[in-house]
Order: C-alpha cells, then sequence, then structure tokens
C-alpha cells in the first residue's frame, strides 16, 4: 500500500502529526527505530512497570487510524518518497521528517571512563528500565535538561552530589514566568532531596582507573575557562550539553537547511513546516531544539499544511510563544570556546578511533583548516557514530561552525539488509 504520509519519528512531533493527518482521512503510516511509542521525551517503562503520562496517552489515542511500524530503524529515503528501513520499504506521497535530536557532549579528561554517560543516557535508563544508573551521581553541563534528570534520579532514591550548572545568566528567564514557575518547581524539588544546584561551575576532568571514583569541578567565568577546582567523589556522571538535532534524512533528500543561534544546523522550514524539498515537511527538534510542546505544535501545523486546512489562530500563537522561548534558552545556554582550555594532549576527543587533542592538533600544525581536512589526517569521525558524538567538538576546534552531517546510509544497518535491498536498474537515474 502507497501511503499519503510517512512520519519517521514517534516522538511528540511524530506522534502529534499522524494523529492529526490521519484523522483528517489520510492513510499514514508513523514509523521509529525504538519498540514503543513517545520517542526520548515520552520513553516509556516497561509493560506493567508503572503508569504511562497523561500527555504520552492523549497523544497515543489520537493514533486509533494510523499504521504503527515500530522498532524499524529508517536508513535511507528516496525521492519518490521511498523510505528504506531494516524491516523493508515503503513509499508515501508525501513524508514528514520528525527524528529528533542527540545529546550533545564535549570531551574532557577522563571522559571516556566507565560511569561516565550522557544525561540523555542517564534518563532513558531510568525512563525506559527504572535503571538508576549509580548511587552517588553529579549532573553536568548546561541547559534546563538537566534539572529534569537530576530531579528524577533523586526522586529514584539516587543520591544527587549537586547539579553544576556552567551558564551564568539564568535571570533572563524570567521574562517567560510561567517557565520560571517550572523552573522553580524543579528548584523545590532539588531542594526536597537535598541535591545543590551551582551556577558558572563545570565538570572538566572525571577520575578513576578502571571505572569513574571523583570528578573535578571548577569555577568558570563567562568564557568558562578555569578561575579554581575541587574534587567531588561520585561513581556516576550525567553530562549534557544541550542536543543536537538528527538531519541525516533531511540533507539525505537535499533539504534546505539554516542555523539555530548557537550556529547549530538545522533543518529550513516555513509557516506550515514544509522544507525546501516538494513534499517533504519537517518538525520537532529537527528544526531547532524546543522542548516537547514546541514539537507537538509543530507536528499538529505539519498536519494541517499537509491536509491543506490552516492551523488554528490560538495554536499558532502559542508556536510562536514557544519558538520564542526557544531562542532565549539558547541566549542563555551558550557553549563558550572556554572549554577548549579544558584539554589536554593526551585527551580523547574521538573515542570510536581513539584520537587524542594531540593529533587534532598536529593536524592543524599541517595545515588542516576545517574540520574535513582533520578528518583525512587525524581520523575522527571515521567510527561507529560517524562523528555523532564528536563532530561538534571537533568542528569547534577546527574554529567553525558544525556543518550538517552528509551519510548515505543514516543508521547503522547489517549487511544482510543492505544485501536485501533491492538493486536499481543501470537506466533509472
Amino acid at each position: 500500500m502507497r501511503y499519503d504520509l510517512a512520519v519517521i519519528g514517534a516522538g511528540p512531533a511524530g506522534m502529534a502529526a499522524a494523529g492529526a493527518a490521519a484523522r483528517g482521512g489520510l492513510r499514514v503510516a508513523l514509523i521509529d527505530g525504538a519498540p514503543r511509542l513517545g520517542g526520548q521525551f515520552h520513553r516509556q517503562p516497561p509493560p506493567g512497570a508503572g503508569p504511562p503520562s497523561q500527555d504520552f496517552l492523549r497523544l497515543r489515542d489520537r493514533l486509533t487510524r494510523a499504521d504503527l511500524h515500530l522498532g524499524r530503524r529508517v536508513w535511507a529515503v528516496e525521492p519518490g518518497f521511498s523510505v528504506h528501513h531494516d524491516g523493508g520499504t515503503l513509499t508515501a506521497e508525501r513524508l514528514l521528517i520528525a527524528t529528533g535530536a542527540h545529546d550533545r557532549v564535549l570531551p574532557f579528561p577522563g571522559w571516556d571512563l566507565p560511569g561516565v554517560l550522557t544525561a540523555g543516557g542517564a534518563q532513558a535508563l531510568l525512563k525506559g528500565n527504572l535503571v538508576v544508573a549509580g548511587r552517588r551521581i553529579v549532573v553536568a553541563g548546561t541547559g534546563p535538561f538537566l534539572l529534569p534528570v537530576a530531579t528524577g534520579l533523586a526522586a529514584a532514591g539516587a543520591r544527587v552530589a549537586g547539579v553544576f550548572e556552567a551558564s551564568h545568566r539564568l535571570g533572563a528567564l524570567a521574562r517567560h514566568p510561567a517557565r520560571a514557575v517550572q523552573g522553580a518547581g524543579y528548584g523545590l524539588r532539588l531542594a526536597r532531596h537535598r541535591v545543590p544546584y551551582h551556577r558558572g561551575q563545570a565538570v572538566v576532568a572525571a577520575h578513576g582507573d578502571d571505572a569513574l571514583t571523583g570528578v573535578t569541578v571548577a569555577d568558570i567565568d563567562r568564557d568558562w575557562r578555569v578561575l579554581g577546582t575541587r574534587e567531588i567523589a561520585c561513581d556516576t556522571l550525567a553530562v549534557g550539553y544541550g542536543f543536537t538535532p538528527q538531519l541525516d534524512l533531511a540533507v539525505q533528500l537535499g533539504c534546505a537547511t539554516t542555523r539555530d543561534p548557537d550556529g547549530t544546523p538545522v533543518v529550513a522550514v516555513d509557516a506550515g513546516q514544509r522544507t525546501s524539498v516538494p513534499g517533504v515537511y519537517a518538525a520537532g527538534e529537527t528544526t531547532g531544539v524546543g522542548g516537547a510542546e514546541l514539537a507537538e505544535l509543530e507536528g499538529l501545523a505539519a498536519a494541517c499544511a499537509v491536509l491543506g486546512t490552516p492551523l488554528p489562530e490560538r495554536l499558532a500563537r502559542r508556536r510562536d510563544r514557544a519558538r520564542e522561548f526557544a531562542r532565549l534558552l539558547h541566549e542563555v545556554f551558550p557553549v563558550r570556546d572556554g572549554w577548549r582550555t579544558w584539554l589536554r594532549d593526551d585527551t580523547l576527543v574521538c573515542r570510536c578511533e581513539e584520537v587524542p587533542y594531540r593529533d587534532i592538533e598536529d593536524a592543524r600544525d599541517l595545515g588542516a583548516t576545517d574540520a574535513r581536512s582533520i578528518k583525512l589526517l587525524a581520523r575522527p569521525g571515521m567510527g561507529w557514530c560517524q562523528g555523532r558524538m564528536c563532530g561538534y567538538a571537533v568542528a569547534r576546534l577546527a574554529g567553525e561552525d558544525p556543518p550538517p552531517p552528509r551519510r548515505p546510509i543514516a543508521q547503522p544497518i547489517t549487511l544482510q539488509d543492505l544485501a536485501a535491498h533491492p538493486r536499481r536498474s543501470p537506466d533509472v537515474p
């Protein structure tokens, strides 16, 4: 069956879009690599392990007319649109890309030790498997996401030794009173569990032989240069510096990109979430990281555009306010260049290929002036993750904004799945 709309990604944006489009009479396929609906934000515990959230149930209950293809990782999309996943291929007249984002990380001495994981990884373990990542946990980085991670871990019984927020200027968030109240709620929960919250501080090193035993926390200036340090004992560090949108499929199709205020590439869309490629729409974090509410509203806007109906004015106003707040978050929680001073010669920048900072600097001394030439000389980004982990850092070390990803295969697939893909005739362009 050829679908009217294929939605890739079953997070808030994809679920909202698929539900609205299917209820509007379209044949809709919703595809996601996870075995359950929800994406990262609405990640659900195993069946019987706890009640789903009301927001998740609201989105799920609107999907009764959509076909669900879960546990299917999309590795390529061809014009037309043929959506190739590890279970086969489906076709659709139009396509919505709602593939979300992944944790942005920065390298620092010891970040490759067992016990150091991303903030999103710690939350995924807790939400999806009811597993607390450690017993004494430090949460560090920058951005509002640190708050739900820390409060969730503390509520689950972990001893959270502290939350260390690198940004200094959180006062600007008061321009959005409702969001400020939400942040205050997290603050109260941290206080209830006696979790200290520190601004203008960062974890600049992790210590241990075979596993993490402690971290070095630094007071940092507004450019993130170290002013003074102290050590804190812990067995787990959850660290995150925002998110990187997953643009692989959009770039494969030739969708135009633009940049967020912090230089991160995102898919360019119009008011109806249309990309530069006819028939292709994008919503959620692929168009700029802004949280679950904005993602859901963009998904609804995309569905309205596909159906040929206007987005209700009240929803359009909510989307505009959410986008304004997302822009403010980029201003309040920037990644400053001073993090580079935390690195030592032997600090791994690319963990897959075990490329130390020394090799990055040697490549620059040999004349590498951008991330691509550094990759050719020193191999960062050529391992299993294909630069998803180190790409941002390598680009910044090269003195440029990170480029959009250009990967012909968007997700790791087996040779069996690749071999099963039908070969095109030589006469087909």
